[in-house]
């Protein structure tokens, strides 16, 4: 699933270029993304556009993720673009048009840039101990 996909072929060679090993370092973001997702899933039940129910589903769905992620066997396969459309599909697959509001009120730029700003924030905090 590439959210960029309009129906019309890439040459393999501009993908490679435009993506070229973005999966392989969204490994290192994907438990800050977990996090960023399960705050923003609270956000979206606080202001009534998830259930309590639904939450509770997203919930249950990240935290499984986080677990493959915690046993290293989460990855991000080819047809994904990057973590976020993995975890995306992921919680699609598992929980319907559930998964799908994961994303709402939210850009990929706040993706990376959340995701980004938690794991510095962690290296960080390891440095200083």
């Amino acid at each position: 699933m590439k959210l960029w996909d309009k129906g019309i072929a890439i040459d393999k060679k501009i993908e490679e270029f435009t993506v070229g090993n973005d999966r392989e370092i969204d490994l290192h973001i994907a438990k800050y993304d977990i996090q960023a997702s399960l705050a923003h899933a609270k956000m979206l039940e606080k202001i009534n556009i998830l259930s309590a129910l639904e939450l509770q589903q997203l919930e249950e769905g990240l935290q499984e993720l986080q677990q493959q992620i915690d046993n290293h066997t989460f990855t991000i396969e080819p047809q994904f673009e990057d973590v976020h459309s993995k975890i995306e599909f992921s919680l699609t697959e598992k929980l319907g048009d559930v998964g799908k509001k994961i994303h709402t009120a939210r850009s990929r730029n706040d993706q990376v840039l959340v995701d980004v700003h938690l794991y510095i924030k962690d290296a960080l905090n390891e440095i200083s101990e």
